[in-house]
């Protein structure tokens, strides 16, 4: 399996921990230290040994940062984490702050102690945010403190090794671009721009770029890696070595000069030396190989990862791919939703279900001679109450059975090697209250109103967002989340910069995939979301109308819950879209079902509402 359920963390550990780390602090000369939830490369997703403030707080979210005091430790996580980190922490050492509303240099600039000393791990905190919280601390007479080693690795005893993922080549019948093209395209632009060169510090783009993926970080296939892209159209890639088996090095040594990680300073100085101009990106790159260009004569010219726009405006087969991967990915989730009906309720655990499901995922994938490579996320599998928990993770000790009058939310995603896939579905145990299918009918309307929205060239993702909204704000609900993120090529789940959110001012370009998935939270109750994938398509013209518009498409074919839906609370046009959308499931997932019970069901479950 791909899932553990085990507990990683606990929060009895951190007083203890917290305790001992400000211990440190005298002979580290700081008053303060500043634990985020990142690695060296500024994923959100990250090897086993960067999980420090896990280690530290007990919480175990994708999103977070603590910052540690003398007399205060205060946790900052968004809307989607605050039910967790209340039961993931010690609410006696920790204090829960806002990632959103006011983030940990927002907070300093209001209430830190007057001549703050913070101390920072430089490898862990891009340039843009050293600044933000240089400025912060400024404003109170304080100083930001760059730190030679982290102090959270002297005293993590049991720290687990870095990752050695092997690296596999992204054949160009799946990439649908040859990487030597992708380089040259970043080489000319370095020209255009009068610089040396580009430092490529995300992951993913070097995955992207270069035709690799790697098996470094837990659900996401993208090798722990950077590189250096010249301006005559060289490459230097810094990857350890055994990582790279025959296959990877014949199609990398093709492509670039290879490096072990430990050599990347060393040429990024080489090649600044001089006041040649480097090119790196503010967010995405740490803040301790920015110093090195600097401290070498280099200029550090801040701009965008040149890959990463080309990277989130998928290609044609790019996008052919996604399409086969999610109608596999729907055939197995209707093995899934029909096992799961024909369950006695009281019978089933939140844990049993994910298991279920991978192994739907992964009979499908071996019939179909594409095999489910992993999942994309750890599943998120909750059960009534825990169903309003947005980014809950079952474990042994929490595991719940689903009980008849319930309402189950399971949020899960694959890796396949032609898509990645993410879906969520909120289905009744047995008979449920009135209340919780109003809710569920008012999400799927905003679902919906994503789906058929049609925007001109220039939108944003903050232009469409409160179309998913409307419906439940004027029920006097909403949701802390935003309505849909970017989705990779068999890479990350959560892909920038394309979002469908309040802050989100990225246009909107075709071919970027996106997830539509409102949903609606009561803490202590129950929770709703419903996810589709879709992706923006080309300009096309609107019968009488002036201008031409974009849209989406729907990847995700899979039944929505008929049985919570409100026919009375839709629209005519929401409720044609519902039956046309089940006809559409119907007719992709019949050819890739042999069982005549599961077939039997899918056909009920996609009749007319």
């Amino acid at each position: 399996m791909f899932q553990s359920f085990e507990t990683t963390s606990s929060p009895a550990a951190g007083p203890a921990r917290v305790k001992t780390l400000r211990e440190r602090f005298d002979d580290l000369g700081i008053d303060g230290f500043l634990v985020p939830r990142a690695d060296e490369f500024q994923g959100e997703y990250v090897p086993a040994c960067a999980e420090r403030l896990s280690w530290l707080t007990g919480f175990t979210g994708s999103a977070g940062m603590a910052l540690i005091l003398r007399s205060q430790a205060i946790v900052f996580v968004d809307g989607r984490y605050t039910t967790q980190l209340v039961q993931q922490v010690d609410a006696e050492t920790f204090t829960p702050g806002d990632l959103v509303g006011e983030p940990p240099h927002s907070w300093i600039a209001a209430h830190a102690p007057k001549g703050l000393r913070l101390g920072i791990d430089p490898w862990l905190h891009a340039g843009a945010e050293v600044k933000r919280l240089t400025t912060a601390l400024a404003a109170r007479g304080g100083s930001l403190v760059i730190l030679d080693h982290n102090p959270l690795d002297a005293i993590w005893q049991d720290r687990p090794a870095e990752p050695m993922g092997a690296v596999a080549v992204q054949q160009d019948m799946h990439a649908g671009k040859p990487a030597a093209e992708k380089i040259a395209a970043i080489a000319a632009g370095l020209t255009d721009k009068g610089a040396r060169a580009v430092l490529i510090a995300d992951p993913s783009s070097i995955a992207w770029i270069f035709n690799i993926r790697g098996a470094d970080v837990p659900h996401t296939p993208h090798p722990l890696a950077r590189a250096i892209i010249l301006d005559d159209g060289k490459a230097e890639l810094f990857v350890a070595a055994q990582k790279v088996g025959a296959e990877a090095a014949r199609h990398l040594n093709a492509l670039a000069n290879r490096f072990e990680p430990s050599e990347l300073p060393a040429r990024l100085a080489h090649y600044a030396a001089g006041g040649a101009k480097m090119l790196i990106d503010a967010d995405a790159t740490a803040i301790a190989l920015a110093k090195v260009i600097e401290d070498a004569g280099g200029v550090v010219v801040e701009a965008t990862d040149p890959a990463r726009l080309p990277r989130a405006v998928k290609n044609s087969v790019e996008l052919r791919g996604s399409a086969e991967a999610h109608v596999q990915d729907g055939a197995a989730m209707v093995a899934f939703l029909h096992w799961l009906d024909g369950q006695q309720p009281g019978t089933v655990s939140e844990i049993k279900a994910v298991n279920a499901l991978e192994a739907f995922r992964a009979r499908v994938g071996e019939s179909l001679q594409n095999p489910l490579k992993d999942i994309s996320f750890d599943t998120i599998s909750g059960a009534g109450e825990h169903g309003a928990i947005m980014h809950y993770r079952v474990t042994t000790e929490t595991d719940w059975v689903l009980e008849p009058g319930e309402l189950f939310l399971i949020d899960s995603g694959a890796q396949y090697i032609n898509g990645t896939t993410d879906i969520t579905r909120t289905v009744a145990i047995g008979a449920v209250p009135e209340e919780q299918k109003k809710f569920f009918t008012l999400v799927l309307k905003g679902m919906i109103a994503i789906s058929v929205a049609r925007f001109p060239k220039g939108s944003r993702g903050c232009d469409l967002d409160p179309l998913a909204r409307i419906a439940l704000w004027k029920a006097g609900a909403d949701f802390a989340h935003g309505t849909g993120h970017g989705v990779g090529s068999y890479l990350s789940v959560h892909e920038g910069p394309q979002r469908i959110a309040r802050l989100s001012t990225q246009e909107l370009l075709p071919g970027m995939i996106l997830s539509n998935e409102p949903g609606y939270y009561r803490p202590g109750s129950f929770g709703i979301r419903i996810e589709n994938l879709i992706f923006v398509t080309d300009l096309q013209p609107i019968e009488g109308g002036d201008l031409p518009m974009m849209g989406f498409e729907t990847l995700t074919w899979c039944p929505i819950d008929r049985r919570l839906v409100v026919k009375a609370l839709l629209t005519e046009e929401e409720h044609q879209w519902l039956d046309a959308y089940h006809a559409t499931v119907r007719e992709k997932l019949s050819p890739l079902i042999s069982d005549a019970d599961v077939l039997a069901w899918l056909e009920q479950a996609t009749q007319p509402l």
